[in-house]
């Protein structure tokens, strides 16, 4: 899959980052600057300099500019930042994720997801239940409910892929935000399954809804992992 603009510009001001071409504490060149030497508009930039943010690697200063933060010692490369909206296999890399569909329904939402949802009793809506495999091991184990209304045409092709890639690309359509609950949990029988969870393995499991900017609700999912398989990043930055 051929990566978007903005994701190739990330890639290139990542690869400074990391081989310090762009040292930690280094204040980045202007937007304009960055739009100029890549033939882009400064919108596309920002699109890639707020992904890095999210990663932690940068932080912006009002009124000062974006500085440098480094990859810092205590994340790995299986984490992913807490807000972030690009879905595994853009963070990943298509090369690295692969997705086995184990369960892919189309059904009449139960009380608990149409309030989820928001939507009413006769809104049919995908069931999908899917583990997400990185470099051929079992990584995530992603229960997803989507209104068929906002996302159609879905088939397991695109399950196989990436679905947010799908919602974006073909479907123009730009989420608005998104609520999330990390928490731990046991594992049931699917965590034993298919992560290879023992009977007492801690998991991680990360609840979301997500929306579209005009505020209607197209996912309700969990995502699960074995507690040592990834961790989510939060940047916290004091601005005062």
């Amino acid at each position: 899959m051929t990566k978007k603009k903005y994701q190739q510009v990330a890639d290139t001001i990542k690869q400074r980052i990391f081989t310090h071409a762009y040292p930690p504490k280094m204040l980045l060149p202007k937007q304009s600057e960055f739009a100029e030497e890549f033939g882009v508009s400064k919108i596309t930039i920002k699109k890639a300099l707020d992904g890095i943010a999210r990663e932690g690697l940068i932080y912006k200063k009002s009124g000062l500019g974006t500085y440098v933060l480094g990859n810092t010692l205590i994340n790995s490369r299986q984490d992913a930042p807490a807000n972030a909206f690009d879905g595994l296999y853009n963070q990943q890399g298509a090369n690295h994720v692969t997705s086995k569909v184990i369960k892919f329904e189309i059904e009449f939402p139960t009380e608990a997801i149409q309030a989820k949802l928001g939507i009413e009793a006769n809104e049919p809506v995908y069931d999908i239940l899917r583990l997400r495999l990185l470099d051929d091991r079992p990584f995530i184990l992603e229960h997803t409910y989507m209104p068929i209304k906002l996302v159609p045409d879905l088939s397991t092709e695109i399950l196989e892929k990436s679905i947010y890639d799908y919602i974006h690309r073909i479907l123009k359509l730009q989420f608005g935000g998104a609520y999330r609950k990390i928490h731990a949990n046991l594992p049931d029988a699917d965590d034993v399954k298919y992560l290879q969870a023992g009977e007492n393995t801690p998991i991680l499991e990360v609840e979301q809804i997500v929306w579209l900017t005009n505020g209607k609700n197209i996912e309700y999912s969990t995502s699960r992992n074995l507690y040592n398989a990834r961790s989510y990043t939060v940047v916290d930055l004091n601005d005062l």
